[in-house]
């Protein structure tokens, strides 16, 4: 409770001086930050916010600092906020936080209800709640703009040694967003597991969705033979499925609109 009390007492004084030099440790919360602050107050983003295949918003990010990802780095840029991802560096974080600097620790989670409450605890912390609300009423709208497949088809997003995305993770939640079936689930898979070829095959669902070519040998197994026969799509699994975060609904929407084509296809098969 005083963990509770002292946060809310944080974030009040934010909101009515809000800080003036905010860096941002991770490439989630890079994204938050380009939405909701004032250009002015970004001091720096992390070392993943330009990086095309990591960041949606990386041409946003392209005029701003970076750093190391360093505490010293962080510290000699004199943040009066630093923003983390509860996944960030332990001792980066203690070592800033011993040094007295407020770090600021957002969860990673997925689902619709986690992404608005990190972006109305964005604008609270940056004391900008009325960009924050405008954020949120674009998110909520383009949610509500995806047209989806009346039937929801059957996919699995499949990634390197055949790994299955299960319900809980990002991906799982993009599926259903998009009005799939995600085919990635049971008993001990809300966080997914390996998904054998053999299993991938059998299951035969109407879409599989890989990451872009890589070089690994992990991915070498979508090149199988026995994939043939199944619809394997590539071009959707791009840094927009990295953060949950608002950008991810341009895949969402991309994605519905795939399976909108599907069901036509199949309806047309049928006559």
């Amino acid at each position: 409770m005083l963990a509770l009390a002292v946060g809310v007492a944080a974030t009040t004084a934010l909101a009515d001086s809000p800080p003036a030099r905010v860096v941002s440790m991770n490439v989630c919360t890079d994204q938050l930050l380009l939405l909701i602050a004032d250009p002015a107050q970004i001091a720096a983003l992390s070392p993943l916010a330009t990086d095309p295949a990591m960041s949606a918003l990386a041409a946003a990010a392209a005029g701003h600092a970076q750093t190391s990802g360093r505490a010293e780095d962080i510290y000699l840029r004199h943040p009066d906020l630093v923003l983390a991802d509860i996944w960030s560096d332990p001792e980066t974080v203690a070592m800033l936080e011993r040094l007295g600097v407020w770090v600021e620790r957002f969860s990673p989670g997925v689902s619709v209800p986690d992404i608005r409450a990190k972006i109305v605890t964005m604008g609270a912390v940056l004391g900008q709640p009325d960009r924050a609300a405008r954020v949120l009423a674009d998110f909520d709208a383009q949610l509500a703009a995806i047209e989806r497949p009346e039937h929801a088809p059957r996919a699995a997003v499949y990634g390197p040694g055949g790994y299955g995305y299960g319900p809980a993770t990002l991906e799982g939640q993009m599926l259903v967003l998009a009005g799939f079936e995600n085919i990635v689930a049971g008993p001990g898979l809300d966080w997914g597991g390996r998904l054998d070829l053999e299993r991938l095959v059998l299951a035969a669902p109407d879409l599989v969705i890989a990451g872009a070519p890589g070089a690994s040998r992990a991915e070498e197994m979508l090149a199988h033979p026995a994939l043939a026969g199944l619809s394997i799509e590539r071009r959707l699994h791009d840094s927009r499925w990295v953060c949950a975060a608002p950008a991810m609904l341009g895949a969402v929407a991309e994605l519905a609109a795939m399976g909108r084509q599907m069901e036509a296809a199949k309806q047309e098969e049928k006559q």
